[in-house]
């Protein structure tokens, strides 16, 4: 009997030392953001680890299986032996766990959401990856990762190596009891004994999606992500197939065909198209942003054509590109530029530029295999490329590759011989992106990561604006279009409202050149980056039909709308409000003015037939 009950207390203590690092991994994520846990209060705070605890016993019983099964074995084979081995099972655990744990509250600042599948495809480069983090940041990271690893293998060997020596083999009987025990870890591992498993909306319990984030246990949300599979069916199906096109066909129809005059005096301009990495409105004093980080763009949006109400339609590059260049909207978790199976089939605005007639070349100081970018663009008929390999590595910064200035003094230099026209020239810049490292004065200091990216973007900012003085220089420039827009927003500065709000998403775009006949002027209408490629060919009269997602820019209507995906959720605006909508909880995040229940059916329409058409494209 002494044996059975030193058996079972093993089997109990193992299990709640899982529990327990689990509920040290939220304090820590708390902790980690401290200035957001505030603003919970202590009931929220508690009810974080109380509802948290579901996943927290569901995933604990994962790691419980494999020791379950082996004290067994421990009926008829030495206990030492057995304890040996769970020993480094859980040593080997608790350092690959505490890594992601780490990893977890280093992303959440940048994508808002905890650790999931979105880490895998840049597991490919990882020295991008590294490059994306300080130095301090690295080391802070390493030296954490010991610590608490080396704290909780010293109390997992306390703990394992006590109880083991307790038990001793014994009668066979007991071996098909704990057998039994073993299997009814499948309660606490689907959640209890309901129909449905546990899963992330059973922890979701506040309007606050901080608190419900925190809730998370981040290593079953990586692993259920892993794991999960849709097998080909739309999770995001809310209408009948036939339904969903209505709902968007009935607003975007009447989006189609511009009701104003040409901006151009030409229909076969050259076209720049300079993507700036990371600009959010938040930052640019002509778009009512912080007056002083982006001097020289503020200064030429008095002379070209300003978007005012422009937004990114997701929070990556590798999500901002197929927008710009495919008028494609993002999914939800996946990223079509890594699928050159499905990106073949895009629709493409460089191809589309070339059968024009236009000679096409792609800038980028970095490399291009990072997100699958070349093959995208290779898909998108372009063939002329300069990249990180075009630059000496004495001019990168750190890893991700030629500083922005390096980049456009390159772009300038040529531009500066003689062009065969028309050209459809595209550079996208890379300094904004952290770690924020460029040769040059840190104009609001290094003291936190939202100054340093505030430097970095006056950097960029400072560069092109000589990029353009160049340009105005140029004969080609009298029949030139300059677009300048971002690849995405950004959650810096950090904003109110919700992280997902479309304070995030607004970026600039502008309209610069002598093609433009009409200069110094604001479009107010709401419009994203998929309706670029639709706009831009129809000014050049050609067939845009392909982009079906897009609509015009230049159509003046109050049905004008903009529709970004973020991590399992969108939002969807107009002129009279905002709707957020979170795919986890099944609930809005936010609802803001009139008629929004408009804007939900818009938002939940557009997104399942945005990924049925990712879904069946091969």
């Amino acid at each position: 009997m002494k044996s059975f009950k030193n058996r079972l207390l093993f089997n109990i203590f193992y299990f709640l030392l899982w529990v327990g690092y689990f509920v040290f991994a939220r304090l820590f994520f708390l902790l980690f953001y401290f200035d957001k846990t505030q603003e919970l209060g202590l009931v929220t705070i508690l009810k974080t680890f109380m509802y948290g605890a579901r996943l927290d016993f569901s995933f604990a019983s994962y790691l419980s299986c494999i020791p379950f099964l082996l004290i067994i074995f421990s009926v008829f084979v030495n206990p030492k032996k057995i304890g040996v081995f769970i020993k480094w099972y859980s040593y080997i655990l608790i350092v690959f766990i505490t890594l992601l744990m780490i990893i977890d509250a280093s992303l959440y600042q940048a994508w808002g959401v905890r650790l999931d599948t979105s880490l895998l495809p840049y597991l490919n480069t990882p020295e991008l990856m590294i490059a994306s983090a300080s130095s301090f940041q690295m080391i802070s990271g390493i030296i954490l990762w010991g610590i608490i690893s080396y704290v909780f293998i010293k109390l997992f060997h306390k703990i394992i190596t006590k109880k083991i020596s307790k038990i001793n083999t014994s009668n066979w009987i007991q071996a098909p009891i704990f057998l039994v025990i073993t299997a009814l870890l499948i309660i606490p591992l689907r959640g209890g004994l309901q129909t449905i498993p546990v899963n992330q909306s059973n922890v979701y319990f506040s309007d606050k999606m901080f608190a419900n984030h925190a809730a998370i246990n981040f290593i079953w949300n990586f692993f259920n992500t892993l794991t999960h599979k849709t097998d080909g069916k739309n999770p995001y199906k809310y209408f009948d197939d036939t339904i969903a096109k209505n709902i968007i066909n009935k607003t975007r129809n009447n989006l189609l065909i511009s009701n104003t005059d040409s901006i151009l005096n030409t229909t076969k301009p050259n076209v720049i198209l300079i993507i700036w990495e990371g600009l959010p409105a938040k930052v640019v004093g002509s778009l009512n942003g912080e007056p002083n980080v982006t001097e020289n763009l503020n200064k030429l949006s008095k002379e070209g054509i300003l978007f005012t109400n422009f937004y990114a339609n997701g929070d990556r590059t590798d999500k901002g590109i197929p927008a710009i260049l495919s008028g494609y909207y993002p999914a939800p978790v996946k990223r079509i530029m890594r699928m050159p199976n499905k990106t073949r089939s895009l629709p493409m605005l460089p191809q589309k530029m070339i059968d024009l007639g236009y000679k096409t070349t792609f800038y980028y100081g970095g490399d291009l295999n990072f997100g699958n970018m070349n093959t995208y663009l290779r898909n998108a008929g372009i063939t002329n490329f300069v990249d990180g390999n075009n630059f000496d590595k004495k001019d990168w910064n750190s890893k991700w590759g030629a500083h922005d200035h390096i980049l456009m003094e390159r772009f300038a230099k040529d531009l500066a011989t003689k062009q065969e026209e028309p050209f459809f020239k595209i550079a996208l810049t890379l300094s904004s992106h952290e770690p924020y490292q460029f040769p040059d004065t840190y104009k609001f200091g290094k003291d936190s990561d939202e100054n340093l990216f505030r430097s970095s973007h006056t950097y960029t900012d400072k560069t092109i604006g000589k990029f353009i003085d160049f340009a105005k220089k140029q004969a080609w420039y009298k029949n030139t279009l300059i677009v300048i827009l971002a690849d995405h927003g950004h959650s810096f500065p950090i904003h109110s409202g919700p992280f997902n709000s479309p304070k995030r998403f607004r970026i600039p775009m502008l309209w610069l050149g002598g093609a433009l006949q009409k200069t110094g002027i604001k479009i107010n209408t709401i419009s994203s980056q998929v309706d670029f490629p639709f706009t831009l060919l129809n000014l050049l009269k050609a067939d845009n039909s392909d982009f079906s997602f897009s609509k015009n820019i230049f159509k003046t209507s109050n049905q004008q709308y903009a529709h970004y995906i973020f991590n399992k959720g969108f939002g969807t605006l107009d002129k009279n409000g905002v709707f957020l909508y979170d795919y986890i909880s099944k609930k809005p995040i936010l609802e803001n003015g009139k008629n929004t229940s408009k804007l939900d059916s818009l938002g939940k329409a557009i997104t399942q037939n945005a990924y049925q058409d990712f879904l069946e494209r091969k």
